[in-house]
């Protein structure tokens, strides 16, 4: 069983003077529990890490990304399953709680599990102590300046996405990150509800089907919507070197970037868009 992505209603409309009476799709939003599962297997601890409101679909994806940007889990090795579970068998919970079990060998640092109650954009503690955290935990060098990409293949990812963007063409009402390669190719799309959620669905496709790095080298990450704080720490986390939004980047996000060596660019329609860091990685 999988829980769909969308949801139809039966809405009243009122265009050119009339009322008529029509079906409409909406993203469907519902709750994610995940729990972690570790320690040694006779004596495995459980602890709920996160609940988010996301779209269903990528569940796993999404607990992987979370947990890997997070800095709870360093690889794919440090997983050992991830599966849906239940609570009394409540019809409710069914596909709305995900249990990621990690290897025995995996130590789990309490300290870190609590950062996601300080690492995001609306948490109110200043900057500085969100991007020192971030360093604390980052395991991948995103300062590599030696590539260029031109601005003819930063101007058309808009319309390259929005041509896989399937659940947002019948709502309207997702977002959507999308990874292309240095030449505009695109690699990868994830949708949801929430900008954070794909990302992480994005970053744990890649975490569990990757061999190496988490993301590809050289490669670009398109946001749908702004360029937060939040999503700049995401991609620092993954060693993405280019970032590119359709709206504005708030101004702790530039100071992410500028701390991580990214290139961040925003604003990015309609044949402009504005380089806020690192403006070398764009050849002119």
């Amino acid at each position: 069983m999988t829980k769909p992505s969308v949801s139809s209603v039966s809405i009243k409309k009122f265009a050119n003077d009339r009322w008529s009476v029509a079906n409409d799709l909406l993203a469907a939003e519902e709750p994610l529990e995940i729990r972690l599962g570790f320690g040694q297997m006779d004596m495995r601890e459980v602890l709920k890490v996160s609940v988010t409101m996301r779209t269903p679909g990528n569940d796993f994806d999404l607990a992987t990304g979370f947990l890997f940007t997070e800095g709870i889990i360093a690889s794919a090795n440090d997983v050992l399953s991830v599966k849906y579970c239940s609570d009394g068998n409540r019809i409710e919970n069914v596909e709305n709680i995900v249990r990621v079990e990690l290897h025995p060998n995996v130590e789990v640092d309490s300290s870190i599990l609590q950062r996601n109650f300080y690492t995001t954009s609306g948490c109110g503690i200043c900057g500085k102590a969100s991007i020192e955290a971030i360093h604390t935990v980052c395991r991948i060098s995103t300062n590599d300046s030696e590539w260029k990409t031109n601005k003819e293949v930063i101007l058309q990812l808009n319309d390259s996405l929005r041509n896989k963007q399937y659940v947002f063409e019948f709502t309207g009402g997702i977002h959507a990150a999308a990874l292309f390669d240095i030449n505009g190719n695109l690699l990868v799309v994830r949708e949801d509800v929430g900008r954070h959620n794909a990302l992480d669905k994005l970053i744990g496709h890649l975490l569990m089907n990757t061999s190496s790095s988490v993301v590809p080298p050289q490669s670009i990450l398109l946001l749908s919507g702004r360029a937060s704080f939040e999503l700049l720490q995401k991609a620092a986390m993954a060693g993405i070197q280019l970032v590119c939004a359709v709206g504005a980047p708030s101004a702790l996000a530039v100071e992410t970037a500028n701390s991580f060596g990214i290139t961040l660019i925003g604003f990015l329609r309609e044949n402009r868009f504005n380089v806020y860091t690192n403006s070398h990685r764009i050849a002119e």
